[in-house]
């Protein structure tokens, strides 16, 4: 082995490994991390519950909340899946206004038999969805301006349907079996809540346990390394996003089943609370990234908090307060989780290759 030449750089002095953290250390900063905001979900409960014995901790107060939530919650959920690829889709607000006009209108206006009508609207939802990934991938324009974009395209289009106006069904109502889509109970609670849960299981089931999860928090860590590695990112940034639209789809329809009127501005006013819902559920159950049970944790905390404060006698400026107070906590919170898990695995000590036989050291 020949000596350094004197005109080498000295090498660089090995740096300290970091002190570390006790086992029990970790073990609790994990589930603080993991379920803290399940655990800020019970103790919410528990004091609204105390400050209202009477009202609070009801069945009929829970049903109201469960069924008044399953919007926004649904909503939350198809904003989830374009976040897990480093994406965001700015238009399910206007999505869903449309989709919900769009379905008052088949059914109403043009007499539609109400299931061909859903089933257009759901499809067109995801059609939708298709486009603001194609956009964003192939035009190569920022999620945030392109599901702007087409958002505004999808709010006129609401407007020359309805001309600004409501669309208000006859003297003979809508069908009953379509209103049932979201006024029917099951196991003495609205039914809605159990849509919620249903596709909070498939988002769990297609995120966490198949191959097309897998490779959308891939693109999400890192889109060039997704490249090299073989994944098509731009195909699956537009599944995502397709998947986003058929929510939006879904939650369009029963909007319309619950509203029972057409209306070309309600969409909106779920926008905040959806980004609030799906931003906030990164922090939980699996910080640093998107997933569906946190995302359910999250708008289950914010319905509890609002249910609470509403029923404490809050002006109505404390709801859009509280929306945005809690987007700028879940934003910073995201990030940070991001943060801790990327440190994490910087801190762990990597493991030596092995020699290959017959090699010497």
């Amino acid at each position: 082995m020949t000596p350094p030449s004197p005109s080498s750089p000295p090498p660089p002095p090995a740096p300290y490994p970091s002190p570390p953290r006790h086992p029990w250390g970790r073990f609790f900063g994990h589930l603080l991390g993991a379920y803290g905001l399940l655990a800020l979900t019970a103790l919410l409960f528990l004091a609204f519950s105390l400050a209202l014995p009477g009202t609070f901790p009801t069945l009929d107060n829970v049903s109201a909340v469960l069924s008044g939530q399953s919007i926004p919650a649904m909503l939350a959920l198809g904003a989830t899946i374009p976040i897990a690829t480093g994406k965001f889709d700015l238009s399910i607000g206007y999505g869903l206004g449309l989709a919900h006009v769009m379905t008052m209108q088949l059914v109403v206006a043009e007499g539609w038999p109400w299931p061909l009508a859903c089933l257009v609207v759901v499809l067109g939802g995801a059609a939708v969805g298709a486009v603001n990934g194609v956009v964003v991938e192939f035009a190569k324009i920022d999620s945030f301006i392109a599901t702007l974009g087409t958002g505004s395209i999808m709010y006129a289009f609401t407007g020359w349907i309805t001309d600004g106006a409501r669309i208000v069904p006859g003297p003979h109502g809508l069908p009953d079996a379509f209103t049932a889509l979201y006024d029917s109970r099951f196991l003495g609670l609205p039914v809605s809540a159990f849509y919620v849960l249903a596709l909070t299981a498939v988002l769990w089931l297609v995120l966490e346990r198949l191959p097309l999860g897998r490779y959308l928090y891939v693109i999400g860590s890192n889109a060039r390394a997704a490249d090299l590695v073989g994944i098509p990112s731009r195909r699956y940034v537009i599944y995502a996003f397709t998947g986003s639209g058929l929510v939006v789809g879904i939650a369009g329809v029963l909007l319309a089943a619950q509203q029972q009127t057409g209306n070309p501005s309600v969409g909106m006013d779920y926008l905040l609370p959806a980004f609030v819902g799906a931003l906030l559920g990164s922090t939980a159950i699996r910080p640093g990234r998107a997933n569906a049970l946190g995302t359910l944790v999250a708008v289950t905390v914010l319905a509890v908090g609002l249910a609470g404060i509403g029923q404490l006698g809050a002006r109505f400026w404390v709801t859009p307060l509280f929306n945005g107070s809690t987007l700028l906590l879940a934003v910073g919170l995201a990030g940070y989780a991001a943060r801790r898990q990327l440190r994490q695995r910087r801190t762990q000590p990597s493991r030596t290759p092995r020699q290959p036989p017959g090699a010497t050291p």
